[in-house]
């Protein structure tokens, strides 16, 4: 690992053996990018500026008529000197002009992470990299703009982001500032991304690109249901295992945007950062503004690659070292089994036939607390609702942990209703304009977290919860966007902070608490997977996947979620049949088969279960338990997208190549069509492995380069010992390594 800097050219040249990023400064003293991709050798890279005299070009320099912005390849575009695409950043002046002249004033290379005050960051505890500055300053207004670079040297992962500072004496106001901005030198690339809604969240969405701006956005104060903070340009023919693949992605949960403009001139900007619409910082003398930390990965061996660098990044750069390795509880929450209407003896009953089955822990969820009858009350009262809980929350606690069961409990902090005492006492803590009726959402309005009392105070609530009973889990949920975006806290001039200072809030209190309790296990929610992003896993290490537990709708949306989160963020657990959300009647066995790749769990009322179901589920806990760490851990492979297959196929592989599962669920039965052939990832070419479910041994090149057929019976008449296979059916592999491969194996087949 290490930044080559040449003095004679200007030449900045990031690179860990694997990855070079390489830029200059440029003849305007502005850095002018030059190649970002596979690793080259550390030589003058300058000859590849375009410098060229075009028609209709506006030319920064009185006598250059070569080196036109709208032609070059810059590494932090600015607003309004010929350079026509959009610009990273816009800083408007006291006298309303947004023109800027910003001169490179010098470099420092640190051998250390830089540190984010405020905002989620790669933690230096088990990655190390060196790091970049690069400064430069506008002397007209004393705007100062430091762009900072992070190569890492264990994984291909360039880190950005971007601090403003106002060192003189004018008042500025920054409208714009991304985190993160690329140039490429053509467009000849697909562009892939997750979008979805409610219940389907992350579907993978793929399209060409032509001349012209494509953009994700979130405009509703969290990351979003809609979009995720991620988007991947790839050449047209990348596969899941083979390819060119850039990724990016932001650690951040608030309103962002990512985009891709293609010019005509066929180059390629690429950008990700804070959505620029209804912001505008006030940047006084002396104060600063950073961006949040964006990312780009680089895979040349396709989006299978690009996942195991985003995954080892949130497993190791950006988790608490705590968490880093921690095989997560499995757990039943309450919440499908009651909904609002339950009591102390009917929880315990459920707690007991988790503990019967081999649970580890039993979730409370909402209903808990205030006046809480429905979603009409209750939000922002912390006190206990003596009517469902008349011994109070500790003496459950302790009932529960009695039996041998870790306590969780679900909580919304973030959220108030009318019906409470909170309003009543403080109607000035909800975001909203005074005297203006504001839009609910489930009935409910959002605390104003850019306001420090409300921080405090909810800090407080949950403090004492935390420390009055010996509670190892919290479900951090949050149900609805923001609208009516104002803050009867900031001034007037600052309403354009809103949106970002809110999430400065919620990051400054999910800080003060983790700190505080360490040991507590955070999972966050937001209508299911509304926020699923870096910016939450750095506080809360695992999310609620989706609302939608449905085994089917599960695969298309772990499936693409897996693209950049790993399996032990995600939180997937099996529910009743028919499906709450879908009434779509699947099987036991594969509603376990899709929750095992995921943090495992239960949602549904085990009181109620089939002596042949529970046996079944505890069975399922026992196959969890034996394989937890290989499930959350591994190395994650996809195999058949479900968006283009009647099939869906991930597996799982071990460091040492040793053990793995694989899982392939079938959508609907197709009479008398072709076999379908499945074709591994991951394991040595050289060694043997024995496949359960085929009772085969075979060699690690042929299960990659050959495969095997599914043992799926519906394409025909069924053969003697042949069962038949439904729609939703699915088939679980375990593969193991045989040492000796003349031995006869006699592992009996699995079929958990």
């Amino acid at each position: 690992m290490t930044i080559h800097i040449s003095k004679a050219t200007r030449q900045f040249h990031l690179t860990n053996g694997e990855m070079s990023y390489i830029f200059y400064i440029g003849p305007t003293e502005l850095p002018v990018q030059l190649y970002t991709g596979p690793a080259v050798q550390d030589d003058d890279y300058t000859f590849l500026v375009h410098q060229q005299s075009r028609p209709v070009a506006c030319y920064p320099r009185e006598n250059d008529t070569t080196f036109s912005y709208e032609h070059a390849f810059m590494e932090y575009p600015n607003f309004g000197t010929g350079d026509f695409r959009d610009p990273a950043f816009e800083v408007i002046l006291p006298n309303n002009s947004p023109l800027t002249t910003l001169e490179y004033h010098g470099y420092q290379v640190l051998n250390a992470l830089p540190q984010l005050d405020g905002l989620p960051h790669i933690r230096d505890n088990q990655v190390s990299g060196q790091t970049l500055m690069i400064d430069l300053i506008d002397a007209e207004s004393g705007l100062e703009v430091q762009l900072y670079y992070v190569i890492l040297s264990n994984m291909n992962v360039i880190a950005r982001h971007v601090v403003f500072k106002n060192s003189g004496e004018m008042h500025l106001q920054l409208s714009k500032a991304l985190s993160l901005s690329v140039d490429f030198p053509c467009a000849d690339y697909k562009l892939t991304h997750l979008s979805g809604a409610w219940g389907r969240e992350r579907h993978v969405t793929e399209q060409s690109l032509g001349v012209g701006t494509f953009k994700i956005q979130s405009l509703r104060g969290h990351s979003s249901h809609l979009h995720n903070p991620f988007f991947a340009l790839s050449e047209s023919h990348t596969t899941e295992h083979q390819g060119f693949v850039y990724g990016f992605a932001l650690a951040y949960s608030g309103n962002f945007i990512g985009q891709v403009e293609v010019d005509n001139f066929n180059q390629l900007r690429a950008q990700i950062g804070i959505h620029p619409d209804h912001f505008m910082w006030e940047l006084a003398p002396g104060s600063t503004f950073t961006t949040p930390q964006a990312f780009i990965v680089m895979s040349d061996s396709g989006f299978n690659g690009m996942s195991h660098h985003f995954h080892q990044l949130i497993r190791m750069g950006l988790t608490a070292a705590r968490w880093q390795q921690y095989e997560r509880p499995i757990l039943v929450n309450n919440w499908e089994a009651t909904y609002y209407d339950f009591t102390e003896d009917k929880l315990l009953t459920i707690a007991k036939q988790a503990k019967a089955i081999g649970i580890e822990m039993f979730v409370l969820d909402d209903g808990w607390f205030g006046n809480r009858q429905s979603d009409h009350e209750g939000l922002g009262d912390f006190t206990i609702n003596k009517k469902k809980l008349p011994h109070g929350l500790p003496h459950l606690v302790n009932q529960i942990n009695a039996l041998g069961l870790d306590f969780g409990l679900w909580v919304e902090p973030e959220m108030v209703s009318k019906k409470s005492e909170l309003y009543q006492a403080h109607p000035e803590w909800v975001i909203k304009v005074p005297h203006r009726s504001a839009a609910h959402g489930r009935f409910q309005y959002v605390l104003d977290y850019t306001n420090p009392d409300v921080i405090v105070y909810i800090d407080d609530a949950l403090s004492e919860i935390l420390s009055s009973s010996p509670i190892r889990y919290i479900k951090w949920d949050m149900n609805r966007s923001m609208t009516d975006v104002f803050s009867s806290y900031l001034d007037t001039n600052q309403q354009g902070e809103v949106y970002h200072r809110y999430i400065l809030g919620l990051y400054q209190l999910l800080d003060r608490l983790t700190q505080k309790f360490p040991h507590v296990l955070i999972e966050s929610c937001a209508s299911g997977g509304g926020r699923f992003d870096l910016g939450m896993l750095y506080y809360t290490p695992q999310i609620w996947t989706s609302d939608n537990t449905d085994a089917y709708q599960r695969q298309f949306i772990q499936y693409g979620t897996s693209y950049v989160y790993p399996p032990n963020t995600m939180g997937a657990h099996v529910s009743q049949s028919p499906n709450e959300q879908e009434h779509r009647h699947i099987s036991l066995q594969t509603r376990g088969h899709v929750s095992y790749f995921g943090v495992f769990g239960y949602e549904l009322d085990l009181s109620q279960m089939h002596p042949n179901e529970l046996e079944i589920m505890n069975t399922q806990v026992q196959f969890v338990k034996q394989y937890r760490k290989l499930l959350q851990y591994g190395r994650f492979y996809r195999l058949l997208n479900p968006s283009k297959h009647n099939y869906t196929a991930w597996m799982v592989v071990d460091d040492k190549q040793t053990s793995a599962l694989l899982a392939v669920y079938k959508h609907l039965n197709i009479i008398n069509i072709g076999k379908k052939r499945i074709k591994l990832s991951g394991l040595d070419p050289q060694r043997y492995y024995h496949v359960s479910n085929i009772n085969q041994t075979l060699s690690g090149a042929a299960l990659m380069n050959i495969g095997f057929d599914i043992p799926d019976t519906s394409y025909g008449e069924l053969r003697n010992g042949e069962h038949k296979t439904y729609d939703f059916d699915s088939w679980l592999f375990e593969i193991k390594e045989i040492l000796n491969a003349d031995h006869d194996d006699k592992q009996k087949v699995s079929h958990l």
